[in-house]
């Protein structure tokens, strides 16, 4: 039997870099996957290609009639919704804090923060009526320390971090757990083209060579974590995070070399 037979995912963000991993994996479980996107072309691809337990949903995380008919469509389409995975996310164009406009504030804030509470809000009724499910909200590493000209984005990202361990505390009786992983620099369109509104992309000024794993992280990496802590096997895990960057953040690792 696989980890997800008979279950249902919903993933936000599902046809992008991380997402689309995420949504193959999942399936390649067993479970029914729901792809929850702004992008319909990409979207309707990728469930064709999964076939017929798997359905795209147009969902816009910043609308709550989005998300109403989201869930709705999960249900309808296959019964009880088991595990949520608000990945969508977006990243600003780097600016100083005196040179971000409100513009861009909101925009980062709306998708990143707001679409993860109203994805948390719809869905916990439905996992509620299917006994219990998990989510998991995936944050950043710009979660966890400041970084400069990405005020927006690291504020949306620390923010999630509170949100998910409030979720947790009032869910856990009902048998949802709710956990956040952090990933470092992860090899997607994400880092590697400019954001919107920025002429250089993350990975034109970053290189992975100063750290403990001197390679960018890919997507399967975070999915292999992200189908642990959605399983059974975490059946005692809530309110936690998890950071998955290849020592990023400890810093410059002793190259052998010098040791």
């Amino acid at each position: 039997m696989r980890r997800f037979d008979d279950q249902t995912v919903l993933v936000t963000g599902g046809t992008g870099g991380q997402g689309s991993s995420h949504v193959r994996a999942f399936h390649a479980e067993g479970a029914n996957v729901v792809i929850g996107d702004i992008d319909a072309e990409r979207g309707a691809a990728l469930a064709d290609e999964l076939g017929a337990r798997a359905r795209f949903i147009h969902l816009d995380v910043t609308d709550e009639s989005s998300w109403s008919a989201a869930v709705l469509a999960a249900e309808s389409a296959f019964g009880a919704l088991t595990v949520l995975v608000n990945n969508a996310g977006v990243q600003n164009p780097p600016a100083l804090i005196e040179k971000t406009d409100q513009a861009t504030w909101s925009r980062i804030l709306d998708i990143n923060l707001t679409g993860t509470f109203l994805g948390m809000r719809a869905a916990a009724p439905a996992l509620r009526r299917a006994t219990g499910g998990a989510i998991v909200n995936i944050a950043s590493t710009m979660g966890l320390g400041g970084t400069a000209h990405y005020a927006p984005y690291v504020a949306s990202k620390w923010a999630v971090r509170g949100l998910t361990q409030t979720a947790a505390l009032e869910l856990g009786r009902d048998h949802i757990r709710v956990n956040t992983i952090h990933p470092g620099v992860i090899a997607t369109p994400f880092i590697q083209e400019p954001a919107a509104g920025a002429t250089a992309a993350i990975a034109d000024f970053y290189s992975p060579e100063p750290f403990a794993i001197p390679r960018l992280g890919e997507p399967t990496d975070v999915t292999r974590l992200l189908l642990f802590l959605t399983s059974s096997d975490a059946s005692f895990i809530t309110g936690s995070e998890y950071v998955i960057d290849g020592g990023l953040l400890l810093g410059p690792a002793l190259q052998a070399e010098t040791a």
